[in-house]
């Protein structure tokens, strides 16, 4: 292994005889890295020398925000494989066929299954490929393998829950590292603290909430709306405010024409403009996928508020036009310093805030550090990181190019035709 300020003088020989060299090791294993095992199975190019990385324990899709009475904002149409291969033994339609739903299902009369049955096919569909991923270990390192002044391979670094360490060889590596909690400045005081979650660990903390305590949501879009409600819903009642920076929650844009921009040949449409031109395509569909509600779920949420005033009661309000100007700690107590809209500041004391801040996504994730030399500041049509001539291992990386390859990118909805864009550009005999 070596560090990387002897990159350039050292050189590493890859030991054949006594090392497994895979042709592609895959950097997590969520929807889209599944959706590549599955179109490179499709493509009889599923072998030995694949394997795929997960740190979860098995797998899991948003775990902490599978609550009851939520669906999905795309659908089911748009799963794994249809896109590509309508006749998928991996199809969403299948899946129901195998657990002796597919006639209820179409009772429901819905395009958009509920979040729990979409997390359990992506489940099923990731049970075909055990033997492939290697669970509850953490990538820790990506290190260039060096021979004859090139880089020849790629050493990748693991960690598991015990602390055992292992290295695996590879030709090629597809990194889907899904992205990272977003947490503005102003709660970094805070954030660690045992009653301060992010909308990401929702689930996992929600028992927390006691009778009679006091909850802080933080955030305008679908998930602070789904929390929102979630915690109104819990039996013993606490109370909970919505607090946000906009003057209303807003409607997502789902019509038609303009849900065409997730359809795959936006992808195409999307890469060919200039950066200025991307940028302002990005601005202008922002209302599709940020800081936006489902429209039936405002509704429903307008609707309590009304039969709150109905009832005289306050357990549950909506602070829009307030900032957050601090956070603090009293003891377990979390004070928050808020301000509505040009009026003076005023306290609020909360036993638990949740923060629906949402994720940023790194184009050039901290594992890639070691090989920054070697990278063009670029990236290919079929995803692959631009690099230097003498770098001969193909880097992909997926869900985290939207500046590039559009909204979609970091959604489910260009899954199946993105897997197999990949799988095409990997080459693998």
């Amino acid at each position: 292994m070596v560090t990387t300020n002897s990159y350039s003088s050292m050189q590493m020989r890859f030991d054949e005889a006594n090392m497994k060299l895979y042709d592609v090791i895959g950097i997590g294993f969520g929807p889209a890295n599944l959706a590549l095992a599955i179109a490179l199975q499709e493509q009889g190019k599923l072998t030995d020398k694949v394997c795929f990385i997960e740190k979860q324990p098995n797998f899991l899709w948003h775990g902490g925000m599978l609550l009851d009475d939520t669906t999905m904002q795309i659908s089911y149409l748009k799963d794994l494989v249809t896109q590509r291969n309508p006749t998928s033994h991996f199809s969403f339609t299948n899946f129901l066929h195998h657990q002796n739903r597919l006639d209820s299902y179409i009772n429901l009369k819905t395009f958009y299954p509920s979040r729990l049955e979409f997390n359990s096919y992506l489940s099923w569909a990731a049970s075909h490929f055990n033997d492939f991923c290697h669970y509850a270990e953490e990538v820790t390192d990506i290190i260039p393998i060096i021979e004859q002044n090139g880089v020849e391979f790629l050493a990748i670094t693991t960690r598991n829950s015990e602390g055992h360490e292992q290295t695996r060889h590879a030709k090629n590596i597809i990194l889907s590292p899904g992205g990272n909690a977003k947490i503005p400045d102003v709660f970094n005081d805070v954030f660690q603290h045992k009653n301060v979650w992010h909308s990401s660990q929702y689930l996992m903390n929600k028992d927390k909430i006691k009778p009679g305590e006091k909850v802080a949501v933080i955030g305008a879009g679908q998930s602070a709306a789904e929390i929102f409600v979630d915690v109104q819903n819990i039996p013993h009642q606490p109370q909970v405010d919505l607090v946000f920076r906009a003057g209303a929650m807003k409607p997502a844009d789902s019509s038609p024409f303009v849900n065409e921009i997730f359809d795959p040949r936006y992808t195409d449409l999307m890469y060919q403009n200039t950066p200025e031109q991307r940028s302002a395509f990005l601005t202008e569909f922002r209302n599709t996928n940020y800081a936006v509600v489902d429209e039936p779920l405002l509704n429903d949420i307008y609707g309590r508020l009304y039969t709150q005033k109905l009832k005289n009661e306050t357990r549950f309000s909506i602070k829009n036009n307030t900032h957050i100007d601090a956070a603090t700690l009293s003891g377990d107590k979390i004070c928050l310093t808020l301000r509505y809209g040009q009026h003076n500041s005023q306290f609020e004391k909360y036993d638990h805030m949740i923060l629906a801040t949402g994720y940023h996504y790194s184009s050039r994730p901290p594992l890639l550090e070691s090989v920054t030399q070697w990278l063009e500041n670029d990236i290919a049509r079929d995803y692959q990181l631009r690099t230097v001539e003498t770098f001969k291992p193909k880097i992909f990386t997926q869900g985290i190019n939207e500046a590039t390859h559009g909204i979609s990118d970091s959604l489910l909805s260009i899954l199946a035709i993105r897997s197999a864009e990949i799988a095409n550009a990997l080459e693998l005999s």
